[in-house]
Parts: structure tokens; sequence; C-alpha cells
């Protein structure tokens, strides 16, 4: 079963009432974990200016990128069928539902099991995390890479498994980008 829509927006507040710059926040998620990493759907840019056209897209599209990225962080939380999930407004006002409101962005906010995040193509999460705040996966409309906080150990499992091409990152600094 795919996620529900949620009227209470309450379990978003830690993400809504963030006091960080809002092209972090949605690059990154909330502040307060141990470290974040980048998990690149595309390999970052060879120089500067290259266009994400100038690249073959690997084997695996988001969507499988996700399974998998969710398949591992199921294990980093108490909570795997108990989530949440964002997804951008701007595919479209289909949901009829009240807003997660961030600087810049508005978002949708769905509940349900990672096994039952079934967010497909462009329509992936904006923002995901399990109800015990273990962790948290951002992912901006732009940037070719989707952001994920958790705790070292976590992190550090996902740079290591296979099928993922997660890197270590520090998201106060800029990140590669396709212009």
């Amino acid at each position: 079963m795919a996620p529900i829509p949620c009227s209470d927006l309450s379990p978003a507040a830690w993400i809504a009432s963030s006091d960080l710059p809002w092209q972090r926040l949605v690059a990154f998620g909330p502040a307060g974990f141990d470290g974040y990493a980048r998990l690149r759907f595309l390999p970052d840019p060879a120089f500067d200016g290259q266009s994400e056209n100038d690249v073959t897209a690997p084997e695996s599209p988001e969507d499988e990128q996700f399974r998998q990225l969710f398949e591992n962080l199921a294990h980093a939380t108490r909570t795997p069928e108990d989530c949440y999930f964002c997804v951008w407004d701007g595919y479209g006002d289909m949901f009829g539902s009240p807003k997660v409101v961030v600087p810049e962005r508005n978002y949708f906010l769905f509940r349900g099991g990672l096994e039952e995040a079934g967010f497909r193509g462009a329509q992936g999460p904006a923002f995901a995390w399990p109800a015990d705040h273990a962790w948290c996966v951002a992912k901006d409309v732009d940037p070719h890479w989707a952001g994920i906080g958790a705790a070292a150990d976590v992190l550090d499992r996902l740079v290591g498994a296979a099928g993922l091409d997660v890197v270590l990152a520090d998201p106060t600094r800029e990140q590669p980008a396709y212009r």
C-alpha cells in the first residue's frame, strides 16, 4: 500500500520550523545529525560548467536508487513501518491536502512504511524520515543527488553499500552542481 496523505502536519514541524537557510534545508534536511552524505544519481561534474546532458545516466533510475537507499535505512531506525514523506507541490495540486511550508517550497505530507514508499520518477520524496528521526533524506528538484543526515555509522554503511553511490558531504560547503 502506498503512503497516505496526512492532514496533521505536526510530524513535519522539525523541518518547517528549521532556521537553516532554505537552500541547505531542502538539500540536506534539518540540522542535528552526526554527519551528512550525498546519494549521487549521476556522477559529480567532471569540470566547471558541465551540463547534465553531457553525462550518460547510470542504469539505476532515481526510484530504484531510493528503493535501495530506503532498504538500507530501514535497518537504521526503530520505526521503518512509520515514516513520513514530503512531496513537492510543484508537481501539481493533485492531493488537495494541507501543505508543509518552508521558504521557497511547499510540500504535501504522506505517512507510510519504507517498504510501501512507492513514489516513482520525478515525484519522488523531497524529504523522507522515520518517526524516530533517526535519519532524514532530502531531495530538492535541481541537484543530481539527495542529501542524507544520519549517525556516522549509518553513513559509513551507506558509503560502502553495493548499488549506491554515496559520498560523505559537508552541508556548510558548496556542493558539485551541473550547469
